[in-house]
């Protein structure tokens, strides 16, 4: 059986060390992609960040890491998460060949997006129907948003 390493990762969601400790001579306070701080912590339950996963006596060719949307302990998304929803609802209220009514469904529909939910389907299919009303470059920036959070399910009928 193994644990959990703990990960650092900055606050736009870069790894910056997926088996960190505090005295890591990988760590960073920031990120050197972006210049964010960087966090090993839940901010909502001060949990740390789940890594990468050790098994001892065990080596691991194929070691890949990506950084959780969510909170195992609390459940909250993480910043990153949080950052890529606020951006892809501002996208969205950009758009002026929507509705206001098409923006507010389609921005209803992003958290059904993100973790697979009973209406994850359902989700998916509005978020389809909306995105072809809107100018292509939403539907475009939409995607490089939210491919890297959206659940496997939801990606599989979003962008086949």
């Amino acid at each position: 059986m193994g644990t959990y390493r703990v990960a650092q990762i900055c606050i736009n969601g870069h790894v910056i060390n997926d088996s960190a400790d505090e005295f890591s001579e990988r760590n960073k306070k920031f990120c050197s992609y972006c210049g964010q701080p960087t966090i090993m912590n839940c901010p909502s339950c001060k949990e740390s960040i789940r890594g990468f996963y050790y098994v001892s006596g065990v080596i691991s060719l194929s070691h890949i890491y990506s950084e959780p949307s969510f909170c195992h302990n609390c459940g909250k998304p993480y910043p990153w998460t949080e950052s890529k929803l606020n951006a892809a609802q501002e996208l969205i209220s950009e758009d002026e060949r929507l509705s206001k009514e098409d923006k507010e469904t389609l921005s209803l529909a992003l958290p059904d997006l993100v973790t697979d939910t009973p209406k994850t389907q359902l989700a998916a299919t509005r978020f389809k129907k909306l995105i072809s009303k809107a100018v292509s470059a939403t539907g475009e920036g939409l995607k490089q948003i939210l491919v890297d959070i959206v659940s496997e399910s939801a990606k599989k009928m979003l962008w086949p």
